[in-house]
């Protein structure tokens, strides 16, 4: 016999707050899984279509900051939905190891200055 701690009595009204709170992380989750992709994207096609050296650094840099802004939302919020195994993220999403170590890497300003 499986002993669980007693649940408090939910009224009706909690379960739909409930059910609003779950739709919002997962649509949060989607917008930010989306914006990792793109933020990939961008850096593979920069990658690609390098053209000079000296300009081709200071964008790729951007890109690579702009990415592990990305990869580091989308961890946030994948831990606020109890989502802990961030190898899946990697695998999943082909996140360079670039990306991975600027994760959570900010400038003065905060967020990563978008272009």
């Amino acid at each position: 016999m499986t002993l669980r701690a007693p649940q408090p009595q939910m009224k009706p009204r909690d379960g739909a707050l409930n059910y609003e709170i779950a739709q919002e992380k997962a649509a949060a989750l989607g917008r930010l899984g989306r914006a990792l992709e793109a933020a990939r994207a961008a850096l593979a096609d920069h990658d690609r279509t390098a053209g000079t050296k000296a300009a081709s650094s200071a964008a790729r840099e951007r890109l690579l900051r702009q990415a592990g802004y990305a990869l580091w939302c989308f961890v946030v919020q994948r831990e606020a939905c109890g989502l802990r195994d961030q190898r899946l993220i990697v695998r999943d999403y082909g996140v360079p190891r670039e990306v991975q170590n600027r994760m959570g890497v900010v400038g003065n300003s905060g967020r990563p200055a978008q272009a």
